[in-house]
């Protein structure tokens, strides 16, 4: 099927960048990802320069594929990243209008590719957990409940693709400063600096440029993961509880 594909250049950070179109053939079973590898290939074959974007695991795993397609993060199919859209989606003729990720805390490097290095720094504010785990244990040496620990999981899920703030309006990185806060705050051995965690990533996720959450539930909508904005609700308790000095039970 013949597309044509509106797509985001921008040389730099610096340079102001435009929309570009151009005309592809794909076949129907290809991801999103190899429909750009067959543009690359003819821009290439031409003496152009190749689309940059970005991609690893290509399993919907690492989280690197961001990119906003006819409006929406990773696509039209709910709890699917870009690697995982087929373009089976899409039918002969269609157009379809390819961004990066915006964001005041997510400056362009080039093209499609975004510096996401704030979640980092955010996690990294997070820092670790100090109880000693010593060697592997056996999976019931911890008493947990099951509900307590699939909501960890559930959590933990977040690849940080950053879907959620291309989603807010806000431009906000709260449901992902929630799952990473949450799924340690939900189990024993991080429940002890909870408080502290919550404290020192909300505000490097301030100091980041990341705007304020005014509960839209977009990034739920759009997260592949499919994160619960619970979440947030969660971590502003933590949060909450450790500004007032006071116990706010975490559930």
């Amino acid at each position: 099927m013949k597309l044509t594909l509106k797509i985001w250049r921008q040389k730099s950070p610096k340079d102001k960048g435009r929309f570009e179109t151009y005309q592809v053939e794909a076949n129907p079973h290809m991801s999103f990802l190899e429909m750009l590898d067959v543009l690359n290939e003819e821009l290439i074959s031409k003496k152009e320069e190749p689309v940059a974007f970005e991609h690893d695991c290509r399993e919907g795993i690492c989280g690197t594929c961001g990119l906003v397609i006819d409006g929406q993060p990773h696509g039209p199919s709910q709890g699917t990243t870009t690697c995982q859209l087929h373009m089976r989606h899409y039918k002969d003729g269609d157009t379809i209008v390819i961004e990066p990720y915006r964001g005041s805390a997510f400056p362009v490097f080039k093209d499609l590719a975004v510096d996401r290095s704030a979640f980092d720094r955010i996690i990294q504010a997070g820092g670790y957990i100090s109880v000693n785990t010593g060697q592997a244990q056996d999976g019931n040496a911890i008493p947990i409940e099951k509900e307590q620990s699939a909501r960890a999981f559930d959590a933990a899920a977040c690849i940080g693709c950053g879907a959620c703030v291309a989603a807010c309006p806000n431009a906000s990185a709260m449901l992902f400063v929630s799952a990473k806060a949450s799924h340690l705050a939900l189990l024993p051995q991080g429940e002890v600096e909870s408080k502290r965690r919550a404290q020192a990533m909300v505000k490097q996720m301030d100091l980041e440029g990341f705007g304020m959450c005014s509960n839209v539930t977009a990034c739920e909508a759009e997260c592949p993961k499919e994160i619960s904005v619970e979440n947030i609700a969660r971590l502003n308790r933590e949060f909450l509880s450790s500004t007032l000095g006071t116990e706010v039970k975490v559930g």
